[in-house]
């Protein structure tokens, strides 16, 4: 199936139902009075999260969803039905946005979390609520308010622990296909990836994370270049970012400057993306002389005056692949215990 990540729809929630506007008449009853019921509230629309979807695709085909109206109140003082609610189901891990103002209405994590995004309306009153000593008979009726009609932007973002960074090639596809079960298409052209790839790598018995694949990015992505930023995305829910790097490329380009232009189009995206918790991995050694291998790797870390971890590796030959699997798991491991830390905190 196509994947797709991003869909536009209109929701329009059920109007509420008119009052009714009646009197008793009836054989013996004296003085009748207004007998005339409210109508009921309109129906709400909701997003739901469901584990059986994967992708948004169903939204291009059907894009208008309405509840039911709530209905009209009638004679001896009888209230309308309310309108049935609108359950719209969607992948775990859709953020909602207002597409006309783009504020973020919420962001949907969990199965079967449910998020309201359209309220009903409200249901009008029927002329008994008019009743007083000074209007015995009043024959006025209030009808029911509007469902809200909404225009809405949905983002679906993976759910991944680690996400992989990279130039076209880099190795990502490899790396992903090499520490987990996941199969991406891969070759030696750009654009290999379309669109995003999830694995989950285990290390050792029930432990596991999950691993991102996205399209490589190139220079001018922030401004549309390429695959422009589309899937950086999905990179927001992760918390370590892999910035891999080809230490040989077959242009014979500077693999420090590819690291840099990355680095910018992220910051461009988002400064708190770039200030994520980012690891170096200098991918395909293999391919350069044994006796080289270090010396060539420290000074692309010496170019860029890197601090924080790297990992020499090739993804291909799966060459230190288990050990980067182990340092996640435990940078993993110590994030959630840190969480559990603070929860308990006073």
């Amino acid at each position: 199936m196509k994947f797709v990540d991003e869909a536009r729809i209109q929701v329009k929630a059920g109007d509420g139902g008119n009052g009714a506007v009646s009197f008793r008449r009836e054989k013996y009853i004296e003085f009748g009075g207004p007998d005339g019921g409210d109508g009921g509230d309109g129906g709400c629309v909701y997003l739901q999260a469901s584990k059986d979807l994967n992708t948004l695709s169903d939204f291009r085909h059907s894009r208008h969803y309405e509840a039911d109206r709530g209905k009209n109140g009638h004679g001896n003082n009888m209230t309308g039905h309310r309108g049935a609610d609108k359950i719209i189901e969607v992948p775990i891990g859709t953020a909602v946005y207002d597409d006309e103002t783009d504020e973020l209405i919420g962001d949907i994590t969990s199965d079967q979390e449910r998020l309201l995004v359209a309220q009903g309306g409200f249901h009008g009153l029927g002329n008994l609520r008019y009743k007083s000593s000074v209007n015995r008979a009043p024959r006025q009726a209030k009808p029911g308010s509007l469902g809200e009609l909404r225009q809405l932007r949905l983002e679906m973002r993976v759910l991944a622990d680690v996400g992989l960074l990279g130039m076209p090639n880099a190795g990502k596809s490899t790396l992903i296909s090499s520490m987990s079960s996941a199969r991406p298409k891969i070759a030696d052209y750009p654009f290999t990836t379309l669109y995003p790839n999830l694995g989950v790598v285990s290390v050792g018995d029930f432990k596991s994370f999950v691993i991102a694949d996205i399209p490589g990015l190139i220079e001018g992505a922030a401004e549309g270049a390429g695959l422009g930023v589309r899937f950086l995305k999905h990179l927001t829910r992760t918390s370590l970012l892999l910035h891999m790097v080809d230490v040989a490329p077959l242009d014979e380009s500077s693999p420090a400057e590819a690291f840099r232009i990355i680095e910018n189009e992220i910051r461009q995206y988002s400064d708190e993306l770039g200030d994520r918790e980012r690891w170096l991995v200098l991918n395909k050694i293999d391919v350069l002389p044994e006796d080289e291998r270090e010396a060539h790797c420290q000074a692309i870390i010496d170019e860029l005056g890197w601090d924080k971890p790297v990992f020499m590796l090739s993804a291909a030959t799966k060459n230190g692949t288990q050990e980067l699997a182990y340092k996640i798991m435990q940078y993993m491991d110590e994030k959630s215990m840190e969480a559990e830390v603070s929860s308990h905190a006073p």
